[in-house]
């Protein structure tokens, strides 16, 4: 089987910076940092199996400029193709993610009872935090059944600031 060539993109947005990888097929990891190298070492640790190279042309480039103007509040939507995988689960949990509508929010047994887990919330907090593609695949918008924003793998300030930018959409 061959090894498919991940190609990623660095950006600054409001949020710190954004590196977005993706293959031929689309996103396959999006994360928000506070330096480059971090982030660049993160998608090593993550795709050690895989060639990669940094560009700031094509595709890549372009599917990050989409997610950081979402970020900005340039633009009402980050869609981009994705190339991501995970368990079943998780990709229940994924999806049921992306029918959340942007400026609300959903707690993780709201979660679970939407998927047909009615008592996996824990299961689902950990979907969210596997969950490779930040702000395309919404997780930020799950939060405590207490309404605490609870955590998020960009670290709580961003998931506030990514919430109080749909609310005030």
């Amino acid at each position: 089987m061959k090894t498919r060539s991940i190609r990623y993109s660095l950006r600054s947005c409001g949020l710190g910076w954004l590196l977005v990888a993706g293959t031929e097929r689309g996103v396959c990891f999006a994360r928000f940092g506070e330096r480059e190298a971090e982030l660049e070492q993160r998608l090593k640790d993550v795709f050690s199996f895989a060639p990669l190279e940094r560009t700031e042309s094509g595709a890549v480039a372009d599917w990050a400029a989409t997610i950081a103007d979402y970020v900005d509040a340039r633009s009402d939507s980050a869609e981009v193709p994705l190339d991501v995988s995970g368990s079943r689960f998780e990709e229940r949990v994924w999806r049921a993610l992306r029918e959340i509508p942007a400026g609300e929010t959903r707690s993780y047994s709201d979660v679970a009872r939407r998927i047909g887990s009615p008592g996996a919330s824990r299961a689902v907090g950990r979907a969210c935090a596997e969950n490779p593609v930040a702000v395309v695949i919404p997780c930020h918008r799950v939060i405590e059944k207490s309404g605490a924003l609870g955590g998020y793998g960009g670290g709580v300030s961003r998931k506030r600031a990514l919430l109080e930018r749909e609310v005030l959409e």
